[in-house]
């Protein structure tokens, strides 16, 4: 039996909660779920194989010159939209993927141990932030640039290079911007604390609210259009001038402050909300 002079007089100063340690538990958490694992597989399968299939299409079709691209889709009759043209699709994943992370410990109940081992309840949020955020760019990264390798190697001397103006960016652009659709998730599934709400929401705000808005008055219309997210995204994964959407930097900073102010709403009512 243990006795009160059994146990140590203080607390070890090695038992205390870090942010290491905060971020090492949700490494655990997120490895350790099928899901995620998953739907992180299923965004890069989708993202490669949509890509390299536009480019094969791509590459056979008799394109006349002056043919303007489908409108907002994939399979964008230019070399490096066709190899990126799976972000479209991946982007549900993803974000997907974000929101179970979030979302999924509400409906289990899980997020009550993990809120109860970290008291302070936001570096649980920070942790999550930034482990989806770590392994997506170092599984995103390599994906997207071998996929547009892959692509102009299919579409051969239709092909553009990787170290032509403007392209690694935009390459590099996508992987980012996936990431950041996968960060708007998680915030969305800590707001909402319901997988098929924040899912809606998801899709809602990448593929719904975009064409809502092109209805709108054209005055309306390019006044908002450009500063959603999906649109700043756009800004960013485009080699070219277009007037309907930001620079690459103008678009970066529209998607980062996004980002901004739901991780910084999903804080305050994570800090003033029972779980």
């Amino acid at each position: 039996m243990t006795t009160t002079a059994d146990l140590p007089a203080t607390i070890p100063t090695d038992a205390r909660v870090t942010g290491a340690r905060v971020v090492r538990a949700e490494w655990i958490k997120f490895r350790s779920l099928r899901s995620s694992l998953i739907m992180l597989a299923a965004t890069v399968v989708v993202f490669a194989a949509l890509g390299l299939g536009f480019s094969a299409f791509l590459a056979d079709a008799t394109i006349e010159p002056g043919t303007p691209a489908p409108p907002g889709g994939p399979s964008s009759l230019d070399p490096l939209g066709a190899s990126l043209g799976g972000v479209n699709l991946a982007q549900l994943l993803i974000g997907t993927l974000g929101v179970l992370l979030a979302a999924g410990e509400y409906s289990t109940g899980m997020i009550r141990s993990s809120l109860a081992a970290v008291p302070r309840r936001w570096p649980v949020l920070a942790g999550k932030v930034t482990v989806l955020a770590g392994v997506s760019l170092a599984v995103l990264v390599p994906t997207v640039l071998l996929t547009f390798l892959g692509g102009q190697a299919v579409l051969g001397d239709k092909g553009i290079s990787l170290g032509d103006d403007g392209v690694l960016r935009a390459v590099l652009g996508t992987a980012g911007y996936l990431t950041a659709v996968g960060v708007l998730g998680l915030a969305l599934g800590f707001l909402l604390r319901n997988i098929a709400g924040a899912l809606t929401s998801v899709v809602a705000l990448l593929l719904v609210v975009p064409g809502v808005v092109s209805l709108l008055p054209e005055s309306w219309s390019d006044a908002i259009s450009p500063y959603l997210p999906s649109n700043a995204g756009q800004a960013v994964m485009t080699v070219g001038a277009y007037p309907d959407l930001l620079s690459p930097g103008a678009g970066a900073a529209v998607l980062l402050a996004w980002l901004v102010a739901l991780v910084g709403a999903a804080v305050v009512l994570l800090r003033r909300r029972d779980a």
